[in-house]
């Protein structure tokens, strides 16, 4: 009953998606992968229920459906993460599937009672070839598993270098997922038919149920959460921006480009920008930083960094990695948490609240302030405060 549960719910999601207004490319792929699994899984349970013999065209047709998963999976994990490759070669994943198939045909294609023989006397006559299939299974599961934690740990380094929150594009439901696909391969290592099964049927639940919520984060190649900010594309390396207006007479801008040599960041030795250039950046960045103060903007993105300087995104990337060592996520969590021990500590600030002078800062929830603030300090803020002798309302 569990598995038939299992079922109806697989399918059932699946009709839901296939119905969701506005379909994405990551939603269809999740549409055809939910009806892999209802497929998977009814193979199952006819076998155990022993009504598959009663459907002997369909015999030998299951063993080949593990290798459909690992591929679905990493071809979800890169749509959704923004991070496709040549579409032509996406064929590529399925060779493994359509090669073991071609390999079986012979045998789904013998007569019933052939077939029927064989599956009673555990395979009989085919051992090579089913033991290759289950090499081939286990190679896949690990090698796409490995491949999309890879793209899913890209995607934590994309956000870190563009956006200063987190909370709402971190896909940490995906890197559970990709975590419980690990463990479903681990049991078909240790061949338990029984515990693969049951874990799919909750896999597939929560696959479908965080699959058909997401809502697309990266839907462009170089995403920006603001609509009002929407840069053209870039070339690899591209030159620095014309500034729309006179720039100031310390700008970067009245530079020429040259080439630069920058040992400490091997990624930027082909960059546009020069090292008076970059410094320049720097330096108006921190002036920013401190005159206005541009992390309060909770949503705050490096492309409105770089618009409010009037320099290249790129650029501007490049200048916080190499001078201050740290993403930008990182860069500019750091000036929220120094402006809360800086305002902390002003007597007016004893009427606040412990969050709302965190809010005032420019952190957008509780446990983002939490997290940055002890990254920084190595102090949680209660703790922080009571070292401090600074009483506030929590």
């Amino acid at each position: 009953m569990f598995y038939l549960t299992g079922i109806i719910v697989t399918f059932f999601l699946a009709t839901i998606l296939i119905s969701k207004k506005g379909k994405t490319e990551p939603d269809w792929i999740l549409f055809f992968w939910l009806v892999t699994l209802g497929v998977h899984l009814t193979s199952y349970y006819l076998s155990i229920t022993g009504k598959l013999f009663s459907f002997p065209y369909l015999l030998g047709l299951e063993f080949q459906f593990p290798l459909l998963h690992g591929p679905f999976l990493y071809l979800y994990t890169e749509a959704v993460t923004n991070q496709i490759g040549n579409r032509k070669f996406r064929i590529l994943h399925f060779a493994p599937f359509i090669i073991l198939l071609l390999f079986f045909l012979p045998f789904v294609l013998s007569p019933a009672e052939h077939k029927i023989y064989v599956y009673q006397n555990n395979g009989v006559g085919y051992e090579t070839l089913t033991g290759s299939n289950l090499i081939a299974v286990i190679i896949s599961g690990i090698v796409y598993v490995v491949f999309s934690l890879r793209l899913l740990a890209r995607h934590r380094r994309a956000i870190s270098n563009q956006f200063s929150y987190a909370e709402k594009i971190n896909l940490a439901w995906l890197r559970y997922l990709i975590y419980g696909i690990a463990v479903i391969w681990i049991l078909v290592i240790i061949r338990n038919d029984s515990a693969i099964y049951s874990t799919a049927v909750v896999f597939v639940i929560v696959l479908g149920y965080f699959g058909i919520k997401q809502v697309g984060i990266f839907t462009q190649r170089m995403p920006v959460e603001h609509p009002r900010i929407q840069e053209p594309a870039e070339p690899e390396n591209p030159a620095p921006e014309e500034p729309a207006s006179p720039a100031p007479a310390d700008s970067l801008l009245n530079i020429e480009p040259r080439s630069i040599e920058e040992p400490r960041k091997a990624k930027y030795l082909k960059s546009s920008l020069d090292a008076n250039s970059a410094e320049n950046i720097h330096t108006i960045l921190t002036q920013l930083m401190h005159e206005q103060k541009p992390y309060k903007n909770p949503e705050l993105t490096l492309a409105d960094l770089a618009q409010a300087l009037n320099v290249n995104r790129n650029n501007l990337s490049q200048v916080i990695n190499t001078y201050e060592q740290k993403s930008f996520y990182d860069y500019i969590n750091l000036q929220r948490v120094e402006e809360f021990k800086r305002i902390v500590s002003f007597p007016e600030s004893q009427k606040f609240t412990l969050l709302g002078l965190a809010n005032d800062c420019g952190f957008n929830s509780k446990t983002s302030f939490n997290r940055n603030f002890k990254n920084v300090t190595g102090f949680s803020p209660t703790e922080y405060l009571k070292q401090a002798n600074i009483l506030l309302e929590q």
